[in-house]
């Protein structure tokens, strides 16, 4: 080659090495030994590469990006999406479909850079808010204005904030109902009907200020037994005290009715209490600041998106989604919005939808992630879902419920979702805009394991297992319940409701060394566990519940339930409970402890229900009376019962304090009782987490003050 050739093919080299030599580096820097990594950031860009000098800026630029890996070669190694911390704000859900899954050789995993924290919001924030002259801030957004753009949540310095109501505390009372039935259908529940509610004079004041040009957004929230009832109105008569409605015709076992608690909201007169906001048709945005709130430095943001996560995959076509993991990543502001025709009663909340929504998948988990700040249910493994895992996470500040699993409609074969594993979360402070959510839903789904959760602060229900009311076949099968703290539950709102809450067959069913404890209805009910209609094949052993309002334990119906070894303390009203009487064997109720300071020992059809119970042991630390269902303990055990049952102090170290360890164990070895351990339930881990699942002291003491305030009615 002489020297002009050689000169030549250099150059061309140089030029070849500078013009690709950084594509080169790009490609390098994301290969690591385990795979493919690739970064986002705040500061970053969609455009970039991708790499830790370069990173992406959203966490659908990163799925796009894996979806460019793998279409080359659909055996790609394992990817790991590094997250660096800081604030994002989400244009659109991330949105998982099944060519965006890996394999368990090759998964694929966003996951937060190392002692970093990232938080994605699916909200908008809003800044340049006016004081007016009664201290109220106000904001023109033209969004609203100009394209009816509306939200029905709103957060203010980290806090929720409240939808103007009235009244502030308590409710107004319902004086009479009538329905006019329009269209009737041919179900038990009228199809279209039109109600009309009247009030006194009284309660009626609370909605003189309402004017005709807001009357379009009113909406009222009626609290009956299990469920409530939000509904728009459609007219105000306020010569004769009366309110109209419209949607479906009320249940016939659930229906609005004279003395039900009412509560009206979304009008400019109810905007008079500090902590409100009211958006008014015209656009302007109203804030009642707390005390020492500023406008000039407050984070005021409106949730946008209806959904943070959306992965679904297309099991009938044999393609899943497999093999993602979400871990140290924080989701926040997901928008419910509620529809025209309100919300209808419906037990559970199981009609709305989650921030992060799951069907059919397989091995998707998420791990120490965090879901607050939500208008609806937090996360939903929905139909086909399977061997997935939510762990060390922290669901709370919650418009809905926790987690829900499975469908409310029973589902064959892949379809059916099953082999979800919740263990080790905090999930609190729930049902804040739906009430009837509940912290942990088991629909139509089997063989799922709900197992050392904290799970408190909820208006309706800590667990409810099954969805079949009765003795038809059921899905909900060999589901574990297992050392749970579950506590504070109900709040004097809803009634019928319980901390644990079973429904239809469960054979195989074990709940079990679960604490339960402060669990108070508004009405009947109350309940620590509670298998209601059809609960079948239940196993209930080595449970410890305290202060409840009408028992550790109450059987509507159901069949060969197992009730044995557990504690039941200091029920106000009654100590266990039981209703239907039925042509089978309902339960056994062996080796029971029931301790207490107030109410009667047994309530119900106890004489009459097909049941074995014995070796079980009573004491009244209160005095020496014993009410087992209006009888004295001999009589009560003239029906067969209780045969080697005892009268006998259970020597606990300090049950008054809720200290339930046992000074000896002497009296209890009487009973056939096993000691169980009471420290390993619950969440555990670093002091910290362990820390974060204790609920302030102001929520605490509203709670004791709800109840006694409840009790002084009964």
């Amino acid at each position: 080659m002489n020297t002009t050739k050689l000169y030549a093919t250099v150059g061309l080299l140089l030029i070849f090495l500078l013009h690709f030599s950084p594509l080169v580096f790009a490609i390098s820097n994301q290969v690591k030994e385990n795979g493919l990594t690739i970064y986002v950031a705040p500061n970053g860009d969609d455009k970039n590469p991708g790499t830790i000098d370069q990173p992406l800026s959203s966490l659908t630029a990163a799925r796009n990006w894996i979806r460019k890996q793998k279409k080359g070669n659909p055996n790609t190694d394992p990817v790991t999406v590094l997250i660096r911390g800081g604030a994002y704000s989400m244009s659109s859900p991330l949105e998982l479909y099944p060519e965006d899954g890996g394999s368990a050789e090759a998964p694929v995993v966003y996951k937060a850079f190392k002692d970093e924290k990232p938080v994605f919001s699916g909200g908008k924030k809003l800044s340049g808010f006016k004081v007016n002259d009664k201290g109220i801030w106000e904001l023109d957004l033209l969004e609203s204005r100009l394209y009816k753009w509306r939200f029905d949540q709103l957060y203010v310095n980290g806090k929720r904030a409240t939808l103007a109501r009235t009244p502030n505390e308590d409710f107004m009372y319902i004086g009479a109902v009538k329905q006019n039935d329009w269209i009737k259908g041919s179900g038990r529940v009228v199809e279209k009907a039109q109600q009309i509610l009247t009030f006194d004079e009284d309660n009626f004041s609370h909605l003189m200020g309402i004017q005709a040009e807001e009357l379009g957004n009113v909406r009222f929230r009626a609290y009956h037994k299990w469920d409530f009832t939000m509904r728009h109105i459609d007219n105000l008569d306020k010569d004769s005290a009366r309110v109209y409605t419209s949607g479906k015709g009320m249940k016939p076992w659930n229906p609005l009715k004279e003395g039900g608690r009412i509560v009206f909201e979304n009008f400019a007169a109810a905007l008079d209490e500090p902590g409100e906001w009211y958006l008014n048709p015209k656009g302007t945005l109203f804030y009642m600041p707390r005390p020492g709130e500023r406008p000039e430095d407050a984070g005021v943001v409106a949730p946008v998106l209806e959904n943070l996560i959306v992965v679904k995959g297309d099991p009938s076509n044999g393609k899943p989604v497999e093999h993602v993991r979400f871990e140290g990543l924080s989701f926040m502001h997901c928008h419910y919005a509620v529809p025209p025709t309100g919300s209808e009663p419906n037990q559970a909340a199981a009609l709305i939808n989650a921030a992060v929504m799951l069907e059919g998948v397989n091995h998707v988990d998420f791990v120490d992630c965090e879901i607050s700040k939500t208008g609806q249910h937090a996360l939903w493994y929905g139909k086909a879902c399977h061997n997935s895992t939510v762990e060390n996470s922290y669901l709370h500040d919650l418009g809905g419920g926790g987690i829900y699993l499975g469908d409310f409609k029973s589902r064959e074969g892949l379809d059916h979702t099953s082999h979800i594993k919740l263990h080790n979360n905090i999930i609190q402070s729930g049902g804040l805009e739906y009430p009837s959510a509940v912290g942990v839903w088991v629909g139509h789904s089997s063989d799922n394991e709900v197992s050392n959760n904290d799970i408190g602060n909820f208006y309706y229900t800590g667990v409810s297992v099954g969805w079949v009311w009765g003795y038809a076949e059921s899905t909900a099968k060999r589901n574990r319940i297992v050392n749970n703290h579950i506590h504070h539950i109900g709040w004097t709102l809803l009634s019928d409701m319980a901390a644990i809450y079973t429904l239809g067959k469960s054979e195989g069913t074990v709940i079990s060394n679960n604490i339960v404890h402060h669990v108070h209805a508004y009405s009947y009910g109350g309940w620590g566990l509670y298998t209601d209609e059809g609960s079948s094949d239940i196993v209930m052993e080595n449970n410890l519940v305290y202060s409840t309002k009408t028992g550790g334990f109450h059987q509507h119906y159901g069949a060969n339930n197992i009730i044995r070894n557990n504690i039941f303390a200091f029920a106000k009203m009654y100590q266990a409970q039981c209703t239907r009487v039925e042509d089978h064997r309902s339960f056994d109720f062996t080796n029971n402890i029931i301790l207490f300071d107030e109410g009667v020992v047994l309530k119900g059809a106890w004489e009459k229900i097909d049941i074995a119970m014995d070796n079980n042991m009573y004491w009244n630390t209160g005095g020496e009376e014993y009410d087992f269902n209006g009888k004295s303990f001999a009589e009560w055990q003239k029906f067969g019962h209780d045969q080697h049952s005892l009268i006998l102090d259970s020597r606990f170290k300090d049950a008054e304090n809720f200290n339930f360890e046992f000074k000896n164990k002497r009296a209890i070895k009487r009973i056939n009782f096993e000691v169980f351990d009471l420290d390993n339930i619950g969440v555990y881990g670093e002091d910290s987490w362990k820390q974060k699942a204790k609920l302030p002291s102001s929520i605490l003491e509203a709670f004791d003050a709800q109840v006694a305030k409840n009790m002084e009615k009964e």
